[in-house]
């Protein structure tokens, strides 16, 4: 079944010229671009702590601590994600383009936020704690390939636009 203004054996394009206009032309953009990185570098961090407490038995504190940070970091790339899809597509969630990511989203942000009540409240015991910090962390590795995949289509998408021709002045 097709979508709507899609011509036969032609796929919906992710940007429309104008939300690619203001894609570009967002500051949310390149806070989005800077997170993305600092989230993962974060998450490798946090990962190694993670196996490490439940390999050995050490660091309980840092790796705790860890995973707090991940997940603050988390809750700061949703909200400046969440407003940067209202400035490119209008809404603040699930716009036609990310609608998937985003609903896999709100799992790795609730899986997250167990983690963080389960701290605060000892509702698990501190390795039930870092495996569900790792069944968190899987949740965001699956998101995480999601937004990669759906980036390299924009950019694939970009380079078979043609571009405006260059005038020699």
């Amino acid at each position: 079944m097709r979508r709507a203004g899609e011509a036969k054996g032609q796929r919906q394009r992710l940007y429309s010229d104008e939300e690619r206009a203001r894609r570009d032309a967002s500051p949310w953009t390149l806070v989005q671009g800077v997170l993305a990185p600092l989230q993962f570098a974060v998450f490798v961090v946090s990962l190694a702590l993670v196996l490490r407490y439940l390999v050995s038995g050490e660091g309980l504190a840092a790796a705790s601590a860890s995973v707090v940070v991940k997940t603050l970091v988390l809750y700061t790339i949703m909200v400046t994600g969440s407003i940067w899809e209202k400035d490119v597509f209008g809404v603040y969630l699930f716009a036609r383009p990310f609608f998937w990511e985003d609903v896999f989203s709100m799992l790795v942000l609730a899986l997250h936020t167990a983690y963080l009540v389960a701290l605060a409240t000892g509702w698990l015991d501190a390795r039930g704690q870092m495996w569900l910090a790792l069944a968190a962390y899987a949740a965001y590795v699956i998101n995480a390939t999601q937004f990669l995949l759906k980036l390299r289509a924009a950019r694939l998408e970009a380079s078979a636009s043609p571009q405006p021709a260059m005038v020699a002045e």
